[in-house]
């Protein structure tokens, strides 16, 4: 046991230093979104909100918008088979301001997710030469969308996502997001979608800019219309097809409360964790080992007898800290002290990874805002 302790500890110490030195190359080409300056007239931008039984936050969300210094802007506000006031709430809204449009879906066609379609629908009415997908619990700056679109332009894109400050309200709820963030850092690397040569790349459902005319050649929605994890999948598939993609932090313009409590996290990560690991029991498995052995099992191991597996958990720890430390500083608001709650953390993130697959088979499928989609049925249109 001894010898493979050390043989892991010492491979997890290369591994981290791939891992700090890729993050730290990588953050130097994450641009800051506060620091652009502003377009302040341009073509219309179509901001697409979809929406299923959010009357809690569609409100303040829209009339967040409704604020930005950027006035050349339509809404269209879909409302997706809501059974409370979200659609009523959307109306309202419209009242307030000719230049909102309310969508109202009944039903979902077959093979398609709601928020997807809802989406795609939204999209098919937008005049704009830009398309924004954003989150009905979203609040903006007012100058959050002058400053995303003159970075657009300087850079032509055809996409840009940006990463907002994830808001949590308890201390295990910040960890826990914390952690995510850091996860995701190594896993999906989302730095590279600022490699123009690189076919790594990215999307936050909080706010993805699109070029319309790249949306449409891309082959819109419907290239990802069984895909729970459509921001990231978005994101990556356009970067892989050859589009110009760049991801931002715009963390004092763009705010949204992930979950509001640790359970609810939970819940939310049931719809996309098995998806984000490609419906493979085995990715599951590798999972589960990695985050023990890099994020556990180190702050164990470095009580040893043995002096050099203590030294090289020592070491595993200290690395992983400085990796922390940078992506928690620049993609958060959240205190890098966290940190110290690292394995518990981690053992709470290996549970939400078991409890959504657990469900995921046991019910057959994904339950999302109260829609049942089949595991089959996602797994072949995920191939397709």
């Amino acid at each position: 046991m001894e010898i493979i302790l050390t043989v892991l500890f010492a491979i997890g110490i290369v591994v981290w230093l791939g891992f700090l030195a890729d993050a730290l190359l990588g953050l130097r080409n994450l641009e800051a979104l506060e620091k652009e300056k502003n377009l302040e007239t341009g073509p219309l931008l179509s901001v697409i909100v979809a929406a299923r039984n959010e009357e809690k936050q569609i409100k303040a969300s829209i009339l967040s918008q409704l604020k930005q210094t950027y006035q050349n802007v339509e809404w269209i506000l879909v409302n997706d088979r809501s059974t409370d006031q979200t659609g009523a709430i959307m109306d309202k809204l419209a009242e307030l301001d000719a230049r909102i449009s309310v969508i109202h879906i009944e039903t979902l066609p077959e093979g398609w997710l709601g928020k997807n379609h809802a989406l795609y629908t939204g999209a098919l009415e937008a005049s704009g030469k830009w398309l924004l997908f954003t989150d009905a619990d979203v609040k903006y700056e007012p100058q959050a969308f002058t400053k995303a679109l003159h970075y657009f332009e300087r850079h032509q894109l055809d996409h840009l996502t940006a990463a907002p400050n994830l808001n949590a309200k308890s201390f295990w709820l910040k960890t826990f997001v914390a952690f995510f963030l850091f996860g995701f850092s190594f896993y999906k690397r989302p730095w590279m979608a600022n490699n123009p040569k690189s076919k790594i790349g990215t999307g936050i459902g909080a706010f993805n800019l699109l070029r319309k005319s790249a949306y449409e050649a891309f082959g819109t929605h419907e290239k990802i219309k069984m895909r729970p994890d459509d921001d990231l999948q978005l994101g990556m598939k356009l970067k892989k097809a050859g589009y110009r993609q760049r991801i931002v932090t715009a963390l004092p313009l763009i705010e949204v409360e992930w979950y509001g409590s640790l359970k609810e996290a939970f819940v939310g990560l049931e719809k996309n964790t098995f998806a984000g690991l490609n419906y493979r029991i085995s990715m599951v498995f590798i999972a589960i080992f990695g985050v023990f052995t890099t994020n556990v099992l180190p702050f164990i191991a470095v009580f040893s007898d043995n002096k050099i597996i203590a030294l090289l958990s020592l070491g595993n720890i200290v690395l992983s800290g400085i990796h922390y430390f940078f992506i928690i500083k620049r993609m958060t608001v959240f205190s890098p002290a966290m940190f110290l709650v690292l394995p518990i953390t981690a053992l709470l993130f290996i549970y939400s990874i078991i409890r959504a697959s657990f469900l995921t088979f046991k019910r057959g499928g994904i339950v999302w805002r109260g829609t049942t989609y089949r595991l089959s049925e996602l797994r072949e249109k995920d191939r397709a």
